[in-house]
Parts: C-alpha cells; sequence; structure tokens
C-alpha cells in the first residue's frame, strides 16, 4: 500500500510516535526531498534503511509507474518536505494512480498549517475552504479574490512573505478594508507568530516585511438580509456618473451595505435591462 505521512512543520517535537516508527522501519520511502528527509532525520536521531525516490512537482508524472510497481508487493511512505503529502505538495498524482490500480492508500496523520493558522485566527472554523497558493501576478491574484467576493465560510491561503503586501492590498480592495482577517507566520516554530486585525491594519502591519511562510485567514462574506438590492441601484448609478467604472461602483456599493458584488452586479444590470436610457 501506499501511506501518506504528514511531517513536522517546523518543530521536530511534533513528529509523531507513529511517524518515527514508520521512517525507521519502511523499505521504501518516496520523498519530496531526499535531502531534505535525510535531515529530519538526523534531526530526530533516526537511522532510514529504506531505498529512497524523489518525488516532486517536476517528476511525480515520470515515477508513478515505478513506485506503484513496488507498492504492488510491498508498502511506500510518502512524505513531503513539511506537513500532509498532497496539500500543496506532491502526491496527488500518485494517490489518484494508485486508487485507480486499487492499491490501498493509508495515511499518518500530522502538523498542517492549514488547520494550525485556522485554529488560532479568531475567526469562525466551522466552516471554511483551503485556497492553496494564490497566483504570483496581481491580475489574476485580484481574479482569485472576485471569485471568492461571497464565499460566506472562512478562507485559507498560503501566501510567500515578498507577496504579502500586496496580496493584502488586493484583498481589502475585493473584500472591503474592514473584513476581519489574520496572518500567521513561522508556526511551530521560535518565533512564531499571529496577527489579527481588518485586512487594512494587516496591509501596515505587513509593510515591516515579516519573514517567513505567510498563512492568510480571511473571514467569509457575512451577508445583510434587510438591504434590499433594488434599492441599491440607484446608489451605484450615482457612483456612476463621478467617473468610476461600473464595476469600481459596485464594489463600493456591495462592501459599504454588506451584500454580494455579483448580486449587485447583476441586480444592475437587470435594471438596466428593464428600464434602459
Amino acid at each position: 500500500m501506499l501511506i501518506l505521512a504528514a511531517t513536522p512543520i517546523g518543530n521536530l517535537s511534533d513528529s509523531s510516535a507513529r511517524l518515527i516508527e514508520a521512517l525507521t522501519e519502511s523499505r521504501f520511502i518516496a520523498a519530496e526531498d531526499t535531502r531534505t528527509l535525510l535531515k529530519l532525520a538526523h534531526g530526530l536521531g533516526i537511522k532510514l534503511n529504506a531505498t529512497l525516490f524523489s518525488l516532486h512537482e517536476h517528476n511525480e508524472a515520470d515515477r508513478v509507474k515505478k513506485i506503484l510497481d513496488i507498492a504492488l508487493e510491498n508498502d511506500v511512505l510518502v512524505v513531503s518536505d513539511a506537513g500532509m503529502p498532497t496539500i500543496s505538495d506532491p502526491g496527488f498524482v500518485l494517490v489518484r494512480a494508485a486508487i485507480e490500480a486499487d492499491i490501498a492508500v493509508s495515511v499518518i496523520p500530522g502538523p498542517s498549517a492549514v488547520l494550525a493558522a485556522l485554529s488560532v485566527s479568531g475567526l469562525p472554523t466551522d466552516r471554511f475552504t483551503f485556497e492553496g497558493f494564490l497566483p504570483r501576478k496581481a491580475g489574476e491574484r485580484t481574479k482569485a479574490f472576485e471569485d471568492l467576493s461571497n464565499e460566506v465560510r472562512t478562507m485559507v491561503f498560503f501566501e510567500s512573505p515578498h507577496r504579502l503586501t500586496d496580496c493584502l492590498v488586493s484583498a481589502a480592495k475585493v473584500f472591503g478594508n474592514d473584513r476581519q482577517a489574520s496572518v500567521s507566520r513561522e508556526l511551530t516554530k521560535k518565533f512564531e507568530e499571529t496577527k489579527r486585525g481588518s485586512l487594512e491594519s494587516l496591509v501596515e502591519w505587513s509593510k515591516i516585511e515579516p519573514k517567513g511562510e505567510m498563512v492568510l485567514v480571511i473571514a467569509g462574506f457575512i451577508r445583510n438580509e434587510e438591504v434590499n438590492l433594488a434599492d441599491l441601484v440607484e446608489s451605484v448609478e450615482q457612483l456612476r456618473n463621478t467617473g468610476l467604472s461600473l464595476k469600481q461602483s459596485v464594489a463600493e456599493v456591495a462592501s459599504a451595505h454588506g451584500v454580494g458584488k455579483s448580486e449587485l452586479y447583476k441586480e444592475v444590470l437587470d435594471s438596466r435591462s428593464r428600464d434602459p436610457k
């Protein structure tokens, strides 16, 4: 079978007894980076007795058949550099192929940056969506946020430190300056920090250029059920008359009244079709 094993995201003490046992006893291990795996083993004070295979985003498709051939008769342990394989890490292609080949897939759970950041964010945890790494290009990143403008669940993203400020600026433009959020960095490490507040306040904080991998958590959209969308159309049209684009006008009115941008945009278009001028 394939055994997916979570590795520490920072603190080696988070290594489970099952992980240590599996690393020690496995005969075959597929690792995102074998050098990182060897460093982990050294830090844990254990010796690996396994044949090692690299399994990363650039070679996963080519390695699948070889690893599955081994998994037909042996257990193969699969690890990434940190956290759970397949979660914004290699392994998904391999797992899908194993399932199609009727090879059993098991898991040794453990540390997760997604759940760690969510749990300390102070934002609702009953329903959430993990969106992974955001696009690097500004326009694509803004589009990704716009697609989530009406998302009512708490949203979790990964981001790099040098793009954090731009990311938060884009988020504030789409979700509004007052939308609550948190940024966690260096989770489980010595300088672990979680900053909470409005997106506007997090933009200012991020300008100090905090270090480390970032997990951004943003509160979901809270619908204002008392507002009638039709009553807001005039406000949108008034902003249009000041020179703003329809998109900008809708965004400002929607943010001010706690309604969905796509819903208000549709209402404006419907209103224009009913009463063309």
